[in-house]
């Protein structure tokens, strides 16, 4: 999810490095069976040791890598199709479906 506080559009907001906020860029999505995280040991203890996925909510304390080297949004390197951004928990967020399909950043 991206806000229009960069001020760069496209046909949708355009997204820079530090758009990596839990719970405002990034939505809960799928499920989570990383063994570091609270919830999932937390559902895992009380189903006896029998490891049990939660809903993922991202903890993404870091900016999204690499981003792009030639463009910048509000002073920050872009995102582009390369860039991932790692949760605390062990997990890896990508972009798969760009909503943006008539730009290509390098």
């Amino acid at each position: 999810m991206v806000l229009p506080q960069n001020r760069v559009l496209t046909a949708v907001p355009d997204a820079n490095i530090m758009d990596n906020k839990p719970m405002v860029n990034i939505l809960p999505f799928g499920m989570c069976s990383s063994p570091s995280n609270p919830a999932v040991i937390a559902a895992t203890a009380a189903a006896l040791g029998v490891l049990t996925p939660m809903p993922c909510v991202p903890v993404t304390p870091a900016p999204w890598v690499p981003g792009s080297p030639t463009v910048l949004i509000a002073n920050m390197p872009a995102l582009n199709n390369t860039s991932k951004l790692m949760c605390i928990w062990g997990g890896v967020i990508q972009i798969v479906a760009p909503g943006e399909t008539t730009v290509m950043i390098p």
